[in-house]
């Protein structure tokens, strides 16, 4: 029996979690939930699984996270409000199944030194980063040539470069093959998602940001790829289920059949794969110029990020301008050579509120 502790209950990541645990109610338990602001179903959530310890409001998720009946701790909150959290756990020993981008990418050099230090295992379960998890496993890593990570494209992957101005927020919230929350839905048709994630395989599996690549795989079915020294590419495959990784992470290394999709690979037909626009998709350029500018840079990235994409979401800028706010906070920050965390709180804090100054200069 393992023990969970989850963070982002209510949202669509934590909701699939608990999907996965009913289906293992002799192997997974729920010993702590936490959740913003959906009280409603947090109550609904606790009455099911009547976890130790409920936590409302992001004051409350350290507490969720360290609660010591716990063995693993699921990060599946937006934002950087996972960070401190995250930290806390792995100083309590618990290991770490990760969905929250920002904390790699926020704090990758703290949290992964951290994880050394306290030996814990951090199981990645975004699709991407756990199928090269999974290619990895029994491989030296020093053999990795290439990490390449796949993209569905998002909602505008066909769509007219010259009427990206005026695509609507529901346009941009209609994704081809996934089932998302609204931010990360936005980011999948910007590629931001891709970007942060290549900031996350630079800490996950010690690679240069030069030995990460993306490829348009419109199918979803192919969920990453490793390219090793002697030119063999090993994929991970399956449907366009998060569970699937969810699962993975949380029994880790064993694999039982729960009922969840299976592949139907003939019924597939055709699998295509493409190098991305660098015009309709610039979020990956400014990935790689914050991993070369290093230090707090990746964090600005993500902050900025956020806020223009809830401003987007909220009706105040039009769909390219949330890439135009993004190179704007970072062309603005001066980078802080290995930062703490306070830094990085500071500077996540000063992109968020110069992506504001921005927009209001933009539009006045």
């Amino acid at each position: 029996m393992r023990s969970i502790a989850l963070l982002g209950s209510t949202g669509s990541i934590g909701r699939q979690v608990l999907d996965v645990v009913s289906r293992l109610p002799e192997r997974l338990r729920v010993v702590s939930l936490a959740a913003n602001r959906n009280v409603e179903l947090l109550n609904e959530q606790a009455k099911i699984f009547r976890p130790l310890v409920v936590s409302v409001g992001a004051d409350e998720l350290t507490r969720a996270a360290t609660v010591p009946e716990a063995d693993i701790v699921v990060v599946a909150v937006a934002g950087t409000v996972g960070l401190a959290p995250t930290i806390e756990a792995i100083k309590a020993g618990k290991d770490i199944a990760l969905a929250s981008k920002e904390v790699l990418v926020a704090a990758g050099s703290i949290v992964t030194r951290l994880v050394k230090k306290k030996g814990i295992q951090l199981l990645p379960i975004d699709s991407e980063h756990s199928a090269i998890f999974q290619c990895l496993t029994g491989e030296d890593r020093g053999n990795i040539r290439r990490l390449i990570l796949t993209a569905s494209g998002g909602a505008f992957a066909n769509y007219p470069l010259e009427g990206l101005a005026d695509v609507t927020v529901e346009q941009a919230l209609a994704h081809p093959t996934w089932s998302m929350g609204r931010k990360i839905t936005i980011d999948s048709a910007t590629l931001m998602n891709k970007a942060l994630e290549i900031v996350e395989a630079h800490w996950l599996f010690g690679v240069d940001a030069s030995q990460i690549e993306v490829v348009i795989h419109p199918q979803s079915i192919v969920h990453s790829m490793v390219e090793f020294e002697d030119g063999s590419v090993m994929a991970q495959m399956g449907v366009p289920d998060m569970r699937l990784p969810i699962q993975y992470a949380l029994l880790y290394p064993e694999r039982i059949d729960t009922g969840l999709p299976r592949l139907d690979i003939a019924a597939q037909g055709t699998l295509t794969f493409a190098k991305p626009d660098p015009q309709r998709y610039p979020a990956l350029r400014l990935a790689y110029q914050a991993m070369e500018a290093g230090g707090a840079m990746p964090a600005v990235l993500n902050a900025a990020n956020e806020t223009a994409v809830a401003l987007f979401l909220d009706g105040k800028i039009r769909f390219p301008g949330i890439y135009d706010i993004v190179r704007r906070v970072t062309e603005r920050h001066e980078p802080i050579h290995d930062p703490d965390l306070s830094q990085i709180l500071e500077a996540d804090a000063w992109a968020r509120q110069t992506a504001i100054t921005i927009m209001e200069e933009v539009l006045a």
